[in-house]
């Protein structure tokens, strides 16, 4: 094998993947166009690609490759407005393919074997090969089975990798299931289960700080921690996604993946080494150690609600069961907040509250630590007012950073302390985007950021009964209960106040 190349990309040191062939199945639709190719240009322009790459999208839709050029350059022009680069594009194009066909015609998958053995040759890609799937998850099974029985999943002196969205399936089941047909063509080294939340900045840098810092990781624990919260909140409504939407509801959407998936980066323990799977597993072990939720008394850990009419931004916003394709009478939750726990040596007792909505008064993602009070306070004869614990903050988006908050002394002879912020911003330090991130990941073959088998049917285990406990009607809804642009439902609130605490506001 050949030493790596790498580059120097904003201070950073970046290693150049190998030569690759790109197949993209469903090129034509959003995702691809509006995610997946600005994200490839970008990283050819910027010198972090190998010379011997190229990208073969495939779709049902029949256009010529031309057109299809055509199309993916609009596309990125939008994407990058004045910072697009014609010269950089006309260089990216010239490796930029398109084949047509039907995902479930084994016919269209020799034809496709036929020109992947074309261009292999034609840019010299060494046989590497990675498949993104960025079609609707029901047309996964087919994909992956069409890939095995026609022989483009195998490694022959090469690597083959596979890349799918989420969801992974919808519950255990159908999770279990579409693990096992990708088992049946891959092996789980070849398999990139993508959360694009774990590529952002933010959230990879959890582990350095945590990890490479002695004055953290001695206090993350129960001794000194009272609580955590995590919050993704959006200001949009469900956009155009109504059909998927519908099906999927908040639980599906963000739970089981990007929110249970903050949620064992922030609990896990240290891996003995900075290695993908060592990591994967302590993630792993976070999953196995939350405590199931009890069905007879869910409503003390669970609050689900959907959006009605309201001003977002200024702006007039409908409810959910008023927005295009939507039923007049939908009982799909577009909100929930949950308390749950991690039944371990480090975490017994502290609660994690977590919360994730449409339509609220804010986008905001971040994971804010509450630290216990002080043990004594000393000055509370001359103070009228209790003291804010400390919190350490690690905002997600939309300004990346981590902030803490401590008590100091106001100047005068008077006794007045006030909280202070320590703020570190990402805005100016870090410049690849989640899947520019993510992509990168899956050419250089690291899986760290990547969920595995056994990470998905633990968090579909956990939430599925909780699932088919509210699809029963056994938990008592009536929606719609929060107005859009609000912080959410006030059951939401109650969740905290039962326990003394409160929301960080949005």
């Amino acid at each position: 094998m050949t030493e790596p190349v790498y580059a120097t990309y904003d201070s950073c040191s970046i290693e150049i993947p190998r030569p690759f062939l790109l197949v993209i199945f469903g090129a034509s639709g959003d995702l691809s166009r509006k995610k997946l190719f600005p994200a490839l240009y970008r990283l050819d322009r910027d010198g972090l690609l190998p010379p011997n790459f190229c990208i073969l999208g495939t779709a049902r839709t029949a256009v010529d490759q031309s057109a299809f050029r055509e199309l993916i350059r609009g596309s990125v022009e939008t994407s990058f407005g004045k910072d697009f680069d014609t010269r950089a594009w006309e260089t990216f194009a010239a490796r930029l393919y398109y084949h047509e066909g039907a995902y479930d015609s084994p016919e269209s998958y020799t034809g496709m074997k036929g020109r992947i053995q074309d261009l292999e040759k034609t840019h010299d890609t060494r046989g590497n090969r990675i498949f993104y799937l960025a079609v609707p998850p029901t047309v996964y099974e087919v994909v992956v089975s069409n890939l095995g029985s026609s022989g483009l999943s195998r490694e022959e002196g090469a690597f083959t990798h596979i890349a799918i969205e989420k969801p992974v399936g919808s519950d255990l089941a159908s999770a279990l299931k579409l693990n096992t047909v990708l088992r049946a063509s891959f092996v789980e080294r070849q398999i990139y289960r993508m959360d694009h939340y774990l590529a952002k900045e933010t959230v990879q840098n959890i582990l350095m700080f945590r990890f490479a810092n002695a004055i953290f990781e001695p206090l993350w624990n129960r001794r000194y921690i009272d609580h955590v919260q995590i919050t993704v909140s959006e200001s949009i409504g469900i956009e155009n996604r109504a059909g998927y939407y519908e099906k999927a509801g908040i639980l599906r959407d963000m739970f089981q993946n990007h929110i249970f998936q903050l949620l064992s980066l922030t609990a896990m323990e240290p891996p003995s080494v900075f290695e993908s799977e060592r990591v994967r597993d302590e993630k792993a072990k976070v999953f196995r150690s939350i405590r199931p939720f009890s069905l007879d008394s869910l409503q003390d850990s669970l609050v689900l609600g959907q959006y009605g009419e309201g001003v977002v931004n200024g702006e007039r916003a409908a409810a959910y069961r008023d927005e295009p394709g939507i039923s007049p009478d939908s009982t799909t939750p577009t909100y929930a907040a949950m308390k749950l726990y991690i039944d371990n040596w480090r975490w017994n007792g502290v609660p994690f509250y977590l919360r994730s909505g449409k339509r609220l008064a804010k986008k905001k993602a971040e994971i804010s630590i509450h630290y216990r009070s002080v043990p004594h306070l000393m000055f509370s004869r001359a103070m009228q007012e209790d003291i804010e614990p400390n919190t350490l903050i690690i905002r997600i988006q939309p300004d990346e950073g981590i902030d803490i908050t401590f008590q100091a002394k106001n100047p005068g002879t008077k006794i007045c302390l006030s909280p202070v912020v320590m703020d570190f911003s990402y805005k100016r330090a870090f410049s690849l985007s989640d899947y520019e991130r993510i992509l990168l990941d899956c050419m250089q073959g690291d899986q760290m950021l990547f969920v595995r088998d056994d990470g998905v049917e633990q968090t579909w285990s956990l939430l599925t009964p909780v699932l088919e406990h509210i699809a029963s009607g056994a938990f008592p809804l009536s929606f719609p209960n929060y107005a859009s642009g609000s912080e959410g439902p006030r059951e939401s609130a109650d969740l905290l106040v039962r326990d003394g605490r409160a929301w960080r506001p949005l």
